[in-house]
Parts: structure tokens; C-alpha cells; sequence
């Protein structure tokens, strides 16, 4: 199994070939890859027949061609990729538990909005650009969520610090004006105050999980009150204005489960997409194939270390 496995992350990486050219998606849109094999962002349709030929739309890796050289060599295990839109302008946004943080513009693929090495030790799991021009970032071994000052400079490295045991995800809340923040015990709601130069984090709610482990974090595209939340042994949906969870939601079948390393809703479709490690993997957090549902279905790349699959749409 070791030696197949081996074979077919060869053959992935030989294929993933960075380009800013952008190909038709599929009907279902586009899907984001954050992919560990080649070390790269893969975006392609959402498309049986796309996933089995590697049919590409664009892939992402800092290199010394797209002007973050410098960085490259943190950008190990690429485990978030999300999309943003800030004054015209798309930009993906990326971790890797290298100690990559950045904010990359979509699709040219060059420069960077912020970019830095927020450390390797600290093990960043998600990144999310806000309103002001700063960027927040949560990391799990770190235990911390920061909002470094990236409105100050593309490469800024002064940062506000809110501990968080476990920071795994983080998420801009637009109606409530806050910044949600989630690690392994609790979701934090954060007010974001201060000034751009010197923003000050102060805790608004805090809501202890129903289980350990939370891993992500996101919204559910059209409610103003739901975010999908994820833990060690749950998909749930927390609603912000009582302050719960539930597992009582549409597709719930098909979405609840454990481990499940990250969860999207297609704000196009509705169609949700998540990403549950594989028992057989040679990479024990990784998957080759994510699942989706409402309807259902399944999308695989074969030999692919993939840890989260996003809707490749902002989310807000």
C-alpha cells in the first residue's frame, strides 16, 4: 500500500503545475484544495471527470518567481484556502503549518497583499482578512489568535494576541461587527478595537463546545445567525443568537460526522462540501476524496494528501 501510495503522490506532484490561467468551472463551481503532497493550493471544477484527469484550474505555491521566495520553505502542510473579496480584488487566503501566513491575490498569483513567517512551532490553521485591512490568524499549537497589522504594511509583523488553546479557526462576522475565533474547547466571540496600527482584542462571549476538539469554523452562506462549526466528534451548526448548537439541520445525514476537517456550503447551490480524513491514508489527517451533500455525491483525486476542500466562493 506504502509503495502505491508513494507512486501516485509522484504522479500528483509531476502534474500540479502552478498557473494563473483560469479554466470554465464545472456546474457546481469551483473547489479549493488545501494540498499536502505537492505542497500546493489546487483549484478545479467541481467535476468527476476534472478530479480524474487533474483538469487544474489554478494552483498556488510561494516560490521565488511569484515574488515570496523568501517564504517558501514555510509553506509545509498548506492547511487552509479560503476566498476573499476586498475592493475589486479576489484574494486567497492561506496557512500552512510551516508557518506561512498570506493573503495572495486571485488569480494573478504574484506579490502579496501580507504575507509572513507567523512560526512553524505554532502550527497556523486558519487566516481571515478584515474589514480594516488587518489580517487574523489562529494557530493551534500556538494556542493563540492574532490580528497582525497588515494595514500597515504587506509585510508587517506587529500583532494583537487573544489566547486560545487550540485556535483552529476564525471567521469576520460582518452583521455583528466581530471576529469569531474557534479552538479546542470554546468559540470567542472577539470585538476588534483600537486602531489599525494598534488594534486590542476583547472577548464579547465565549460559548464552551458541546465536544472537544473544534476544528472549523465557517459561515453558512445566506443566515445571518448559523456558522458551521466542526469538533472531534461533530459537524454542527451554532446559532449566534441563542447561543447553541445543533445537529438538527437540512442534510444532516450526510454532513454529521467525526473528524471532519472542514465543512462548506456552495452559496450558489447549497450544496455542502467536507473533507473527513481516510482510515487507510498514508497521511493519517488526509483524504484523497471529499463528500458532498444536498445533493450527494463524491469528488476524488487520486493520491492526493488533501486536509481541507472549500467552495472556491466567498463566503460571506
Amino acid at each position: 500500500m506504502r509503495k502505491t501510495a508513494l507512486l501516485l503522490l509522484a504522479a500528483l506532484a509531476a502534474v500540479v503545475v502552478a498557473s494563473p490561467v483560469q479554466a470554465a468551472p464545472g456546474a457546481g463551481g469551483l473547489v479549493a484544495l488545501a494540498e499536502q503532497a505537492s505542497r500546493k493550493i489546487i483549484v478545479l471544477p467541481a467535476d468527476r471527470e476534472a478530479w480524474r484527469t487533474r483538469a487544474f484550474t489554478w494552483t498556488w505555491a510561494p516560490t521565488a518567481a511569484n515574488g515570496l521566495g523568501d517564504l517558501a520553505a514555510k509553506f509545509v502542510s498548506p492547511d487552509e484556502a479560503k476566498l476573499t473579496e476586498r475592493g475589486g480584488q479576489q484574494y486567497l487566503m492561506t496557512t500552512a503549518s510551516g508557518g506561512f501566513a498570506g493573503v495572495i491575490p486571485y488569480p494573478q498569483g504574484t506579490g502579496a497583499y501580507w504575507a509572513a513567517d507567523v512560526g512553524g512551532p505554532s502550527n497556523p490553521h486558519s487566516i481571515e482578512l478584515l474589514p480594516d485591512g488587518n489580517v487574523a490568524v489562529a494557530a493551534s499549537t500556538g494556542g493563540w489568535l492574532r490580528v497582525y497589522t497588515a494595514s500597515q504594511g504587506a509585510r508587517s509583523t506587529t500583532y494583537a494576541e487573544y489566547p486560545l488553546v487550540g485556535g483552529h479557526g476564525v471567521v469576520w462576522d460582518n452583521e455583528r461587527q466581530v471576529l469569531w475565533a474557534l479552538g479546542t474547547h470554546e468559540l470567542v466571540a472577539l470585538r476588534v478595537g483600537g486602531t489599525p496600527a494598534a488594534p486590542v482584542l476583547t472577548p464579547e462571549q465565549v460559548v464552551h463546545l458541546p465536544s472537544e476538539g473544534g476544528h472549523d469554523l465557517q459561515p453558512v452562506p445566506g443566515s445571518r445567525d448559523q456558522l458551521w462549526v466542526t469538533t472531534e466528534t461533530g459537524v454542527l451548526r451554532f446559532s449566534k443568537a441563542r447561543g447553541t448548537f445543533s445537529t438538527r439541520y437540512p442534510g444532516a445525514p450526510g454532513i454529521n460526522g467525526h473528524n471532519v476537517k472542514s465543512v462548506t456550503t456552495n452559496a450558489r447551490t447549497g450544496q455542502v462540501l467536507t473533507a473527513t480524513p481516510q482510515a487507510d491514508h498514508i497521511c493519517t489527517w488526509c483524504t484523497d476524496t471529499v463528500d458532498l451533500a444536498l445533493p450527494g455525491g463524491e469528488l476524488t483525486l487520486r493520491g492526493a494528501w488533501i486536509y481541507k476542500a472549500r467552495w472556491w466562493q466567498p463566503q460571506h
